[in-house]
């Protein structure tokens, strides 16, 4: 059967503030759609992947209405959702109408409640692990198969919707293809934000799926964390190794592991680096950690590797509020790693949410001022956004306010507010952030020096722009 795996469309401006953009607007590659494409194509079907990051929804209904696929998958997170929803009416009018499936975060979190609404045009949502799921389903269309029982997929049928049960979660990821990178097109598009990468083209990969720890704010398609290594479903070290090689000879030169943390089994993260060095690849690579689960031993070896920066999850400055969010670390154990990082030379990023539950204005502002002390090389500062499936959107009305607008959630807009703040207070202290933050000198004479290469020249130029919106225009944190 034709499939056709789709991106609803999004600009720039839908997401980022226009004080900002510049210096974040990032594209990434969709591995998630990436891997079902494999999978199909290892079914035997015939697949096309539209990504509306480029695209708008007239150029993908003509280009669907010329090549006529029987199925269309969707993958849609909570901010577009109303897109994919939009998208769909349209290629439902085509003719003759494909058979429309919706996948992602947002249809994995609230399964047969996205088809409730009866001016939905979409006829099924997939609720599990697409590699799995979607073969399945697209064989029984294409024989007249029924849907009924077919796990992790929730139907329309006669205007009724019908709840399968869930899929199992795919226990042995080594035996999934590696994902279509060959359907990106154009690849050189796919850039991270300015200042995020060091060499390209870059490519994306995971090692691993699930998380081990409980945070408040994190939406995990195993809540129970059942699977694998206490919730974590790991790669072996020679699958890895194949997919890295394989995207070298691909021709991409930088690599982004986008595990929920790469460390999550310290003796397999330290064999990988081993095993870059060992067999002499030429690439960078950037990770994400937590900050109780590395070393100075690791991380150096990670440097040797090809590593030259790493993600630390700080979130805040003050200990009752990561006890909220329930992350199990301390502030001396994000001190400790920041540190460690730093001594072995790499480059280290640092996240940062505003809007916890229970946070005040004070704690805010005891959390930029950690932010100065770790000094990393570059800080975000979020708004705390809860995701559909993720614990804090179930209590969230108990603990503030919780917005009803998809656009709201995207780390950007300010989709929570909790008792004792206002939305305003969010905005305005996440631009006191940056301000306060990359109007060092310290820090701006860090980034001159580390001036090497065009990219980092344009990357300084919109940074620069970033920094005098900040300070310039109120509203350069507002969506």
């Amino acid at each position: 059967m034709r499939c056709a795996l789709i991106v609803p469309p999004w600009r720039p401006g839908d997401i980022f503030p226009e004080g900002t953009v510049g210096s974040q607007l990032n594209y990434w590659q969709p591995l998630g759609v990436l891997y079902i494409a494999a999978a199909l194509r290892v079914a035997g079907h015939d697949v096309r992947f539209l990504d509306g990051s480029f695209l708008d929804e007239e150029s993908i209904a003509a280009d669907l209405d010329r090549w006529q696929p029987g199925w269309v998958g969707l993958t849609a997170t909570t901010f577009s959702w109303p897109r994919a929803v939009s998208l769909a009416r349209r290629l439902k009018a085509l003719k003759p109408a494909p058979f429309i499936c919706a996948g992602g975060p947002y249809a994995i979190a609230l399964r047969h409640r996205c088809l409730e609404e009866t001016d939905v045009p979409i006829d099924a949502v997939v609720t599990g692990e697409g590699e799995a799921v979607a073969p399945v389903l697209v064989d029984r269309l294409a024989k007249g198969i029924p849907l009924d029982g077919l796990a992790g997929v929730d139907f329309r049928r006669d205007g009724a919707v019908v709840a399968n049960p869930p899929a199992p979660l795919i226990e042995d990821l080594d035996g999934l293809p590696f994902p279509a990178r060959d359907l990106l097109g154009e690849r050189a598009r796919y850039v991270p934000a300015p200042a995020t990468y060091r060499r390209r083209p870059v490519a994306t990969m995971l090692t691993s799926r699930g998380c081990n720890r409980r945070c408040l704010y994190c939406f995990q398609i195993d809540r129970d964390r059942s699977g694998g290594h206490h919730g974590v479903r790991l790669r072996s070290v020679a699958n890895v190794m194949a997919e890295i090689e394989a995207c070298l000879a691909e021709g991409y030169r930088e690599i982004k592991f986008l595990d929920d943390s790469f460390v999550a089994d310290y003796d397999r993260a330290f064999a990988i680096a081993r095993e870059i060095r060992a067999r002499r690849l030429d690439f960078t690579w950037f990770a994400s950690a937590c900050v109780n689960q590395v070393d100075e031993p690791l991380l150096r070896e990670m440097r040797l590797a090809g590593c030259w920066a790493i993600l630390l999850g700080a979130e805040s400055g003050v200990q009752r509020n990561l006890n909220t969010l329930r992350k199990g670390i301390t502030l001396e154990q994000t001190r400790a790693a920041v540190r460690a990082a730093k001594r072995v030379g790499l480059q280290v990023s640092t996240p940062f949410v505003f809007g916890i539950p229970g946070e005040s204005v004070a704690d805010i502002e005891r959390t930029i001022e950690f932010a100065i002390e770790l000094d990393p090389d570059l800080a975000n500062f979020h708004a705390l956004t809860p995701f559909p499936g993720t614990p804090l959107h179930e209590r969230a009305r108990d603990l503030g306010w919780l917005s009803t607008d998809h656009n709201d959630y995207t780390y950007q807009g300010v989709a929570f507010v909790p008792t004792g703040l206002q939305r305003d207070d969010i905005i305005a202290l996440r631009r006191l952030a940056f301000r306060r933050f990359y109007s060092r000198p310290r820090w701006l004479l860090r980034r001159l020096m580390r001036l090497r290469r065009l990219d980092d020249l344009w990357a300084a130029v919109l940074g620069a722009i970033s920094l005098v919106n900040l300070w310039n225009r109120p509203a350069a944190t507002r969506r």
